[in-house]
């Protein structure tokens, strides 16, 4: 009997505490994750697919471009350069490395990021829509 008015007790305490709580102005939404949310992620693994195929270890000797994510030694100059970092294009056969360097440029929105990818000019739009049909 006592464990039923303790129960019975505690029900009540949170049942008010909730009516009399401050309410916020907007809706909170609780997302639980187990690792935090990476806007970036589906655009990587469309880009990968696109880039080639999903192979980590593919090499497009005519452009000179490396990995799962075909990275040219100018985006990798660059990535150093930010970063501090002394990577080179046989690195960028390492996925793990690849996506690394891809996220130090995956800024603004989906689009922008795989666009600016790809390099410059009309093309990039050609390029824009086949990611697309992957995300």
């Amino acid at each position: 009997m006592k464990n039923l008015t303790m129960i019975l007790f505690l029900l009540i305490i949170v049942s008010f505490e909730r009516l009399y709580a401050p309410q916020p102005k907007f809706p909170t939404i609780y997302i639980l994750e187990k690792e935090p949310v990476q806007p970036f992620e589906q655009l990587w693994k469309a880009i990968c697919f696109v880039e080639s195929s999903n192979n980590p270890l593919v090499i497009n000797e005519e452009e000179q471009a490396y990995g799962i994510a075909q990275i040219r030694q100018c985006r990798i100059d660059h990535f150093n350069s930010l970063t501090g970092k002394n990577y080179d294009l046989n690195d960028c056969l390492n996925p793990d490395i690849a996506k690394e360097v891809f996220m130090q440029f995956a800024k603004k929105d989906l689009e922008m990021t795989a666009k600016k990818w790809n390099g410059s000019g009309p093309m990039t739009i050609t390029y824009w829509e086949k990611v697309r049909k992957y995300l």
